[in-house]
């Protein structure tokens, strides 16, 4: 995920102009390294929303799951409708996904609440927005994390990563 240095993952109205003017400037990221070792994708409904607007989608031949109570399941057959985080982990289990990929701020929340996540990568942005939506927000207990590795991308962005400790 990438986010703001005050912590935000979109402005208020869910626009990420903020990062992609700026995304061609950190470089070489991994990213296509990590999405290749993806064997599936669950997002919320802001984040797929978003990904429609690109210019083309962005996880083709991947599992996506769309995490969302209200979106209608077969209205995109490039995703998978679920309504919870349980059918999210049933489904991703009966396709034999292994390394799975959490993207959206709400899902990101959710599937730490569970105890799902078992490492963290943010790209943080050299900027601040002031408000927006955060990636994390309110948290039922503390979420102890072991940096991993951290690295300084061009353009001042710095990429962490970390395990959640158990």
């Amino acid at each position: 995920m990438a986010t703001s240095l005050d912590g935000y993952i979109a402005r208020p109205d869910g626009d990420i102009d903020w990062l992609t003017r700026r995304g061609a400037e950190a470089g070489e990221t991994g990213y296509e390294a990590f999405i290749d070792g993806i064997d599936a994708l669950v997002m919320g409904r802001g984040t797929y929303e978003k990904a429609l607007t690109f210019d083309s989608w962005p996880y083709p031949g991947r599992t996506v799951f769309l995490l969302s109570r209200r979106a209608e399941a077969g209205a995109d057959a490039r995703v998978r409708v679920v309504r919870d985080v349980p059918q999210a982990v049933a489904a991703i289990t009966a396709c034999g996904a292994r390394r799975v990929y959490v993207d959206g701020g709400q899902v990101v929340q959710s599937f730490l609440a569970a105890g799902l996540v078992q490492e963290l990568t943010i790209t943080t942005v050299p900027v601040l927005l002031g408000r927006g939506l955060r990636l994390f927000g309110h948290l039922e207990a503390d979420v102890d994390l072991q940096l991993r590795a951290s690295t300084v991308l061009g353009a001042g962005f710095v990429q962490s990563t970390y395990a959640v400790v158990r």
